[in-house]
C-alpha cells in the first residue's frame, strides 16, 4: 500500500480554545502584574509547545497493510481488516483509522508497542452490488493533548464484490429432462464431472476424500462431483420475465443459493456467458461474481 506524500497537520478546536486561555491568562498577568499568573501561564505554554512535536512523530514509522475483503450482499455491510504496523522503536498512541467510503466509520487503537501490530475491522455500506475499490485509507491522531491533529493517507488499488441482494421466488426452476441412456447416479452429487472439494462432513462417503490434500496437511477434504444432465439445473437470465434487470438478477441470486443449500448441481445463464453445472464453493462464488459485475 502507498502512503500518499507528506502527513498533513491541522489545528484543532482544543487549538482555538487554548489560545483563548492563554490570552486571557495573559491579559489577567499583565493587568494585575501577578507573578503566579505569569509561572502559570509560561507552563502552561511549555506544555502546550512540548506537546505538538510529539503528536506530529505520534504516526512516524506506522504504516497499513489490508487482508481480504469476503464478499457480501447488496444492503449488508462490508468488513474490512486493516492491519496497523509500528515499525519504529516506540509505542504508538491513540491512533484512528477511516476510509475514504465511509466516514462515520472509525477504529481506534490505543497503543500498539514497538514492532508490533493491531488489527481493526472497518465496516463500509455495501449499497450496491458489482466490483467496488477501497480507496484512501486515513490515520489520524491528536496525541497527547489534542491541539493538533496529524493525517496520514494510503491508496489502495484493493477492491472488494458486492454480490446482488437475493429476493424472488424460493421455488427453483424445472430441471432439464433426464437421458433415457444414462443411469442415474449412485450417490447424489456424483457424477463425470469434477465440481470441486468441500470440508469433510463426518458421516460422508470416505470413497471421495481428498487424500492428496490430506497429504499436504490441508485437513479432511471432499471430492465433489456435477452430474452433466441428470437433476442438474440451469438458472437463465432470458428465461426470466422481469422488465428491471436487477429483479432478475436477484432471483437468480436466491436460485443460487438454493441450488446450492440443496447441493444440487446448477449452472449459470448470462447474455455472452454460460457457467455449467457444478456444485461447492468455488462455483457458488464464481456464479455470484458473474451475477454482480453483469452489465
Amino acid at each position: 500500500m502507498k502512503q500518499r506524500k507528506f502527513p498533513s497537520v491541522y489545528p484543532t478546536a482544543s487549538f482555538g480554545g487554548l489560545l483563548f486561555v492563554l490570552g486571557a491568562m495573559w491579559y489577567a498577568a499583565s493587568s494585575q502584574n501577578s507573578a503566579a499568573a505569569y509561572v502559570l501561564l509560561f507552563a502552561l505554554t511549555g506544555v502546550s509547545l512540548v506537546s505538538i512535536p510529539h503528536t506530529l512523530i505520534n504516526l512516524a514509522g506506522v504504516t497499513i497493510a489490508l487482508e481480504a475483503v469476503k464478499p457480501a450482499f447488496a444492503g449488508q455491510e462490508v468488513s474490512l481488516p486493516v492491519e496497523i504496523m509500528n515499525g519504529s522503536r516506540a509505542t504508538r498512541h491513540g491512533i484512528n483509522v477511516t476510509s475514504s467510503g465511509s466516514s462515520r466509520e472509525r477504529k481506534r487503537v490505543d497503543w500498539i508497542p514497538a514492532s508490533k501490530a493491531a488489527r481493526v475491522t472497518l465496516r463500509l455500506p455495501a449499497r450496491q452490488r458489482g466490483e467496488h475499490e477501497i480507496g484512501t485509507l486515513c490515520l489520524t491522531s491528536v496525541y497527547p493533548l489534542g491541539f493538533v491533529r496529524i493525517l496520514k493517507k494510503f491508496a489502495t488499488s484493493q477492491s472488494y464484490v458486492v454480490y446482488p441482494k437475493p429476493a424472488g421466488d424460493l421455488q427453483l426452476p424445472l430441471s432439464r429432462a433426464r437421458s433415457p441412456h444414462r443411469r442415474p447416479p449412485a450417490d447424489f452429487g456424483e457424477g463425470d464431472d469434477f465440481a470441486g472439494v468441500r470440508a469433510y462432513v463426518p458421516g460422508g462417503s470416505q470413497r471421495h476424500i481428498d487424500w492428496k490434500a490430506v497429504a499436504r496437511g490441508r485437513g479432511l477434504m471432499t471430492k465433489q462431483f456435477a452430474a452433466e444432465a441428470e437433476g442438474s439445473v440451469y438458472l437463465d437470465f432470458s428465461a426470466l420475465h422481469f422488465a428491471d434487470v436487477e429483479e432478475r438478477l436477484s432471483q437468480l441470486a436466491l436460485w443460487v443459493i438454493e441450488a446450492e443449500r440443496a447441493r444440487r448441481p446448477y449452472g449459470l445463464r448470462l447474455p455472452g456467458t454460460e457457467i455449467m453445472p457444478a456444485v461447492g464453493e468455488p462455483h457458488f462464488h464464481q456464479c455470484m461474481r458473474a451475477l454482480s459485475r453483469f452489465q
